[in-house]
């Protein structure tokens, strides 16, 4: 992992940094590779981390009365986290899970807080990141609320055309809300007469 590309690219996608703040940040991260199938958040636990996807993916899912529910993807270049553990210092509300063998870069609470202390860069992309977050967040909610299962899809495919190539169907299915019989529907339909 290059990780002066992988800040390059961050601040291409968020706000760059100084060198200064560069410098003290790579004393301060973890270089991680995590498997496939590996999860390092479980309900209930608390988390003080978060992860920059360098390659990979990653989902955020519950379980509730014995289903797994996706409600949040990662891909290159994004962060993952326990939002509410990482944020309000509570346990998880979820599980997070690594679906492709990844390189990530990750962060602890205090290492963010110190940098944003000392670094207006640092803040103003801890800021960017976060809204970028809360806008995509706000867009799954409102297609949740207001889209068919079909409009749905489309979406998620509009703004993730590898996603059928890299996530299960089972795992797209519940984060758009539908079951996998009407995902397969949407997915291959039939010719009407």
């Amino acid at each position: 992992m290059n990780i002066e590309k992988v800040l390059d690219k961050l601040g291409e996608n968020y706000s760059p940094l100084s060198i200064e703040c560069r410098q003290e940040l790579i004393t301060r991260i973890n270089n991680l590779t995590l498997h496939k199938g590996e999860v390092v958040v479980r309900e209930g636990q608390f988390s003080d981390k978060a992860y920059l996807i360098v390659q990979g993916c990653s989902r955020a899912y519950y379980l509730k009365d014995g289903k797994d529910i996706s409600d949040w993807f990662a891909f290159e270049n994004e962060f993952m986290s326990s939002i509410v553990s990482f944020f309000c210092k509570e346990p998880s509300p979820h599980y997070i899970e690594f679906m492709e063998d990844s390189l990530v870069i990750e962060f602890s609470r205090d290492t963010i807080d110190h940098l944003c202390d000392k670094y207006h860069d640092f803040e103003r992309l801890i800021s960017k990141v976060v809204t970028s977050t809360m806008l995509g967040l706000r867009e799954r909610l409102s297609s949740i609320l207001f889209n068919k299962a079909e409009e749905k899809y489309a979406q998620l495919i509009n703004t993730r055309p590898d996603i059928t190539n890299r996530v299960p169907l089972t795992h797209i299915a519940s984060y758009l809300g539908i079951t996998l019989e009407t995902l397969s529907r949407i997915r291959s339909p039939k010719k009407r007469i």
